[in-house]
């Protein structure tokens, strides 16, 4: 007998390893510690995404600090289960065939999570139907609306040809899912009460370029008798385009931010849509956590994997133990890109971490405002570590890269700075786990969580970030890490100096004459970040909304 799923969660991206590049960063990674927490906690869930067998991309950057891109082919098999599920979709005017493939996770509870991954890479299909799962996040809009109604209505298709009536909760995570209500609305007859009873939206930016937009008849002549002739939204009203946001929204009975701040900015991005609520992401904690941590926490906290609140006994962990335990994760870190790079970072230096995807608003330049005070004060007492790609499209957020590369060659013999390419999942973890500190700077209020920070929490990495997303809930000033600015507005002449100044006068002489002080930060950074797990989280969803 087939299990009958409670939960179907759909996304555009699901990260579960580096092993499987159907992710480009931190939504997709997101979706992945979703549903494993989920499965360890007993939830009755299933994931929906696409298959895309040239991933998002694999990144090259040059001494110049040009970025360029490869599409390297992925073979699904023997990672992936190829199902024997077809059907298809009527696309351009056309059938569109499309393939299932599965992953299985097996949970620390023994519930096996499975992730249906969506592939039109069939025999059937005319070449340009063949390539449009093939890459994330690429093409023109015509290939994103294709992409998403494959997601939208292929999952509710996929759903209903594996007989799963039962489904209490369909989870859109992000817009690019928000086809499914319309699958949803001819499934049930156009009763949208009863769709809207079914449907939770979770938003995740408040940057305009996060929230797709179509033109209506540019929608409806790609996807043919797919779009009701009745639907009322605002865009469509005011300028005739497809919202995707606003079509899930519309449709959703409850929809949440996904930080406490997030929640007010999104209620105010959609006043129309009433009682926006928020639950702030968290992040999977046992997958994320440094080894030699891990092993630490085995021996001094026994049950930390299945109930992460037990970390708040990091108390019985002597402090040696965890400094040592952290400089074998540093070295780790540091002799990856030593061997890279050729910079010879060292371990006895303050070493800052900063590693998200480069876009405008994260201000990754922030650091190198004043040029010469940085070199003041960071001159052979701090080594950064830069990662993070750009979409390929996106001239701003390259720019950004060979803005660090060029500013880490005039600093060159004063402060040692890399930038280590195509940053994913196990670099990211390398990274947050390894530093010693972890530097955030977006312009607030466009962070809308950053999950990045919680990681680098849990592995004992204090904090140094811009009081925006989960650092405005998590912050306690110089016990967990450290602010920049102010809580009001975010400026970047007085975020660089206080940033600056917090560096010189608080960061720094802690780190070289404090080390107890330090070593207490850390166990209070873990202390934080119990409040922001994937556990914690998903038992919020299940209380909040899926019940």
């Amino acid at each position: 007998m087939s299990i009958k799923y409670e939960i179907a969660y759909f996304s555009a991206e699901i990260g579960i390893s580096s092993s499987l590049p159907t992710y480009s960063g931190g939504l997709g990674v997101l979706a992945g510690d979703h549903l494993k927490a989920a499965g360890d906690v007993g939830l009755n869930i299933c994931g929906i995404t696409l298959l895309y067998k040239e991933g998002y991309f694999k990144q090259r950057v040059d001494e110049k600090g040009e970025q360029s891109e490869t599409y390297p082919k992925f073979d699904p098999n023997p990672l992936l289960e190829k199902t024997s599920i077809e059907f298809s979709l009527k696309l351009r005017g056309r059938d569109v065939w499309i393939k299932v493939f599965k992953f299985t996770y097996k949970s620390k509870s023994g519930l096996k999570i499975p992730i249906f991954f969506l592939d039109t890479d069939h025999e059937k299909n005319k070449k340009e139907d063949r390539i449009l799962t093939l890459r994330l996040y690429s093409g023109d809009k015509n290939h994103r609306i294709l992409q998403e109604a494959i997601l939208g209505f292929g999952g509710i298709k996929l759903l209903d040809r594996m007989d799963q009536n039962a489904i209490k909760k369909y989870h859109m995570n992000e817009g690019h899912s928000s086809f499914l209500v319309l699958g949803l609305l001819e499934k049930f007859n156009n009763d949208t009460k009863k769709v809207k009873s079914k449907c939770h939206f979770t938003t995740h930016t408040p940057v305009p370029a996060g929230h797709d937009q179509f033109s209506l008849d540019r929608v409806k002549n790609l996807l043919n008798g797919l779009i009701p002739h009745n639907l009322e939204l605002p865009s469509l009203i005011n300028q005739n385009k497809l919202h995707m946001t606003e079509l899930g929204l519309s449709f959703s009975e409850t929809a949440n931010g996904v930080s406490r701040l997030h929640g007010k900015v999104a209620q105010a991005q959609f006043p129309w849509k009433k009682d926006i609520g928020y639950i702030t992401n968290g992040v999977h904690h046992s997958y994320w956590m440094g080894g030699p941590l891990k092993q630490l926490y085995d021996k001094f906290i026994p049950d930390w994997r299945e109930n992460p609140n037990a970390l708040i006994n990091i108390e019985n962990i002597p402090d040696n133990d965890l400094w040592q335990a952290h400089l074998s994760r540093k070295k780790y870190l540091l002799n990856y890109s030593n061997a890279l790079t050729g910079k010879a970072l060292d371990c006895d230096t303050l070493t800052i971490g900063f590693a998200r995807r480069s876009a405008t608003y994260k201000r990754a330049q922030l650091i190198f405002h004043d040029i010469e005070k940085l070199e003041s004060i960071c001159k052979n007492n701090i080594q950064i570590i830069f990662s993070g790609k750009a979409h390929p499209n996106d001239k701003d957020g390259k720019k950004i890269i060979k803005q660090i590369i060029q500013k880490s060659d005039l600093l060159f013999g004063k402060v040692k700075i890399i930038f280590l390419e195509n940053y994913n999942m196990w670099l990211g973890k390398l990274i947050t786990s390894g530093v010693d500190l972890w530097l955030n700077t977006p312009l607030r209020p466009n962070e809308a969580s950053g999950t990045s920070g919680m990681k680098a929490s849990l592995n004992g990495i204090p904090n140094l970030s811009i009081l925006d997303g989960w650092w405005e809930e998590g912050c306690r000033e110089g016990i967990n890490g450290w602010a920049i600015g102010n809580a009001e507005n975010s400026d970047d002449n007085k975020d660089a100096e206080h940033l600056y100044s917090t560096l010189k006068n608080k960061v720094i002489p802690t780190f070289y004459n404090d080390k107890k002080q330090w070593i207490r930060m850390m166990k209070e950074s873990i202390k934080t970040g119990i409040n922001f797990t994937a556990h914690r989280m998903i038992l919020d969803y299940d209380k909040k909304y899926y019940k």
